[in-house]
């Protein structure tokens, strides 16, 4: 693997939690890097992308704007995706992908991209 995900885990509607996308293979910022979710019965889902090109910018599912915040950490070589007010309907298997890092958001491919292991969000009362 060259993507490891991780900081899943269960948590009240409401709460937050905070995942991260380590790259394993060369540098962070070589990539552009998204987020994912798939939850059961439901086609795989964009949730938040973050990009170099251009100066750099983040894109946000409208699911997700306002509560998700997207953020590099080079020391840690991780994008990190912070995840608020969480709701029952973010349930879901997350997992973070990337392309290479001259590609902007809108040119994501996640069908060319290198994926990572998943990590488990249950948003349960």
């Amino acid at each position: 693997w060259q993507l490891q995900a991780s900081g899943g885990g269960v948590v009240q509607p409401g709460g937050s939690l905070r995942l991260s996308c380590e790259v394993l293979k060369f540098h962070v910022d070589d990539y552009t890097i998204a987020w994912f979710r798939q939850a059961p019965g439901k086609e795989r889902e964009r949730v938040a992308c973050n990009t170099l090109v251009g100066g750099g910018s983040n894109d946000y599912a409208d699911s997700v704007k306002g509560r998700f915040t997207l953020s590099r950490d080079n020391s840690k070589h991780t994008v990190d995706l912070q995840m608020n007010r969480l709701k029952p309907e973010d349930t879901a298997l997350y997992s973070c992908a990337s392309v290479p890092r001259y590609y902007h958001c809108a040119e994501f491919s996640a069908d060319r991209a290198t994926w990572g292991r998943e990590t488990q969000v249950t948003v349960s009362s």
